[in-house]
């Protein structure tokens, strides 16, 4: 078993709550022993980022430090915009020392511990699509997908800038395809899967944000897709909540069904329903739980 730290994020402690019941029961067929961390807070998204630089920087801090703490070289992450975040954050704070003495300064005197920048921050896509991961899911999708045809959405921020997420090339990625595969599913390519799913501007410019989300939806219906799998809890809340939204504004039906990635692999591996919590979804499963007698 692989130790590692476990940062869940804000929403899957409060409306994604399916996504972390999944995570929880799918890591140990993986090979992964998580380490919840509970003093920590959210990473502040991409709003405090641009607001408070300074502000986001120590937040992160403070969440790396706890990771450190636990003794794992690795903090595992289950959000895109955490991850961006916190590898960012991280990349600053091994890059300069002086930098990371100040930061460490001001935690000290909230009782933080120092941070050392030993640790690594990984997506749980990441862990799974390489290495020994793979070959452990490989064995742990005995009940298998069954040819279900699944369109994968990366979403943007786990793939830019690649200079700080560096994990695939983020004009052609492969680790979702790889993973769908092996769970023996299809997997359906289309443009709109590296594109941005419209959450960061819907509350102040709901109109673009749905041509944002139209885009990937309409895609993958066309490319004959029974599924869609994100790998990032706030991508999942665009795509699945805001299908409403999209319908009434375009007077269009859509109705199509999207997965948290670890539910995708927890359906191959057989977890019970009562971890993968499919009805907590606003759109139905029922050509997911129809297909695969879930």
């Amino acid at each position: 078993m692989k130790q590692v730290a476990y940062y869940k994020g804000c929403l899957a402690s409060l409306s994604a709550k399916e996504l972390d019941s999944s995570t929880q029961a799918l890591a140990p067929k993986l090979g992964l022993e998580l380490v919840e961390l509970e003093s920590v807070t959210c990473c502040g998204a991409g709003d405090i980022h641009e607001a408070e630089p300074d502000y986001y920087l120590h937040l992160n801090a403070r969440i790396l430090a706890y990771a450190e703490q636990t003794g794992s070289d690795t903090l595992m992450t289950i959000c895109n915009v955490c991850t961006l975040n916190l590898r960012q954050a991280n990349w600053e704070l091994k890059n300069d020392e002086a930098l990371r003495a100040r930061v460490n300064e001001n935690l000290a005197r909230v009782g933080v511990p120092a941070y050392n920048a030993t640790v690594e921050v990984k997506h749980l896509l990441w862990l799974i699509a390489e290495g020994d991961g793979f070959e452990l899911l490989k064995e742990v999708a005995h009940k298998g997908l069954k040819g279900l045809k699944v369109a994968p959405f990366y979403g943007c921020q786990i793939l830019r800038p690649s200079k700080i997420m560096g994990f695939e090339d983020p004009d052609r990625p492969w680790s979702l395809e790889a993973i769908i595969e092996a769970c023996g599913g299809e997997p359906i390519d289309y443009p709109a899967k590296i594109k941005c799913c419209g959450f960061p501007i819907i509350a102040a410019r709901e109109e673009t944000a749905l041509g944002e989300l139209i885009q990937p939806i309409e895609q993958a219906i066309e490319a004959g897709a029974d599924v869609m799998v994100t790998p990032c809890p706030l991508c999942h809340l665009s795509l699945d909540a805001w299908q409403q939204k999209l319908e009434k504004s375009t007077g269009r039906t859509f109705q199509m069904p999207i997965l948290h990635l670890s539910q995708l692999i927890g359906v191959a591996a057989g977890l019970e329903a009562s971890e993968l919590k499919f009805k907590r979804h606003i759109v139905p499963l029922k050509t997911v739980t129809e297909k695969l007698s879930v």
